[in-house]
């Protein structure tokens, strides 16, 4: 960055292709986010994509940028066949459980493992996951098969050996979406879910997950409203939802993510989704469409990360350790077995 002594502004930002443009490295340069978030549209080969994250650690001269992906498989993989692994949805593992827990744990653990390794070969050290959330009868299915399914213990369970293999493999799992996106009847990419559950139910539902994770290095919000804890923000924008559910109940400690602040959920311009969710107890502001004047509106609202939200990223930057020794085409073999048994496909 062009001041040796600045510190990392608190935003994400993604980009728009397989490469950046002059003007995407001299914005970086200039407004130094903390990090980045590839997309599919960013992704085309190996050797590109390691070219692209180089090149984005570069323009803001910070080798330890972090570098986020939403690796999750099934229908959420912004790395996909032919050039990458077509990786199981977590309800794969979350059927599996319903009839051999330790298998699935391990089975989950391994794919987890598995997925780390093709990050760190690309150089991306966040995957977004596990997602915690727990489906209902009804809700939408923009979460769906993307969650290991409606139990709680399960869940968490499960999403421990997410955290386990992530981080074994040297990258940083984020638990989402906090507090919990199970029960939303509309997808918050297009319209703002409102939840009308008493909190007593969440609280021993749809939060339980979190709060056995609560340990997790990171995290990130749902932007979903819940009548019985704010009637008038999402959780990205609430800070009762934040400081009392997510902090409190919950517990969490870690950095939290906003969501991405382009979605439709969020009502008002990008500055001022930006200031409401650091206003309410964000860390760190996620925008990932990589356009251009947007990225600006939320560079302008987001200052230098600093206090405890600083501390907080420290924090978890001490967790990302170089991987463990793995075999990947033994682990890879191994979840096939174990996923043979509850008929998975594609692993």
């Amino acid at each position: 960055m062009s001041d040796p002594e600045q510190m990392p502004r608190a935003a994400v930002f993604g980009c728009a292709g397989e490469r950046l443009s002059p003007e995407e490295r001299e914005f970086f340069a200039r407004t130094a986010p903390l990090g980045f978030i590839l997309f599919a549209r960013n992704c085309r080969s190996r050797q590109q994509v390691r070219r692209l994250v180089e090149d984005l650690r570069a323009a803001v001269d910070r080798a330890d940028a972090p570098v986020l992906i939403d690796q999750e498989g099934g229908r959420v993989a912004r790395l996909r066949p032919p050039e990458w692994r077509a990786a199981p949805a977590a309800a794969v593992f979350g059927h599996l459980a319903t009839r051999n827990p330790e298998a699935a744990r391990r089975a989950t653990e391994l794919n987890a493992r598995l997925l780390a390794a093709e990050l760190v070969e690309l150089g991306i050290t966040v995957n977004c996951l596990p997602l915690l959330d727990l489906p209902v009868a009804g809700s939408h299915d923009v979460i769906g098969d993307r969650a290991f399914g409606g139990d709680a213990e399960l869940v968490a369970d499960l999403g421990a050996a997410v955290c386990r293999g992530l981080l074994a493999g040297g990258v940083l799992p984020v638990i989402k979406h906090l507090p919990g996106h199970g029960r939303a009847g509309v997808d918050s990419h297009h319209d703002l879910p409102v939840v009308d559950t008493p909190r007593m139910l969440l609280e021993e539902t749809d939060f339980a997950p979190f709060r056995a994770l609560a340990a997790a290095p990171l995290g990130m919000t749902a932007h979903v409203v819940y009548t019985a804890l704010d009637p008038e923000r999402p959780a990205t924008t609430s800070l009762t939802v934040i400081d009392d559910v997510i902090r409190g109940s919950i517990g969490f400690q870690g950095l939290l993510f906003s969501d991405d602040l382009s979605m439709s959920a969020l009502a008002g311009g990008l500055g001022e989704r930006t200031a409401s969710a650091l206003a309410a107890g964000c860390d760190v502001a996620l925008h990932c469409n990589g356009r251009a004047n947007e990225m600006a509106a939320v560079a302008k609202a987001v200052g230098p990360l600093e206090g405890a939200a600083a501390e907080r990223w420290m924090a978890a930057r001490a967790r990302l350790e170089p991987p463990s020794p793995f075999e990947a085409e033994a682990a890879l073999s191994e979840l096939q077995a174990l996923l043979s048994e509850s008929g998975a496909v594609g692993a």
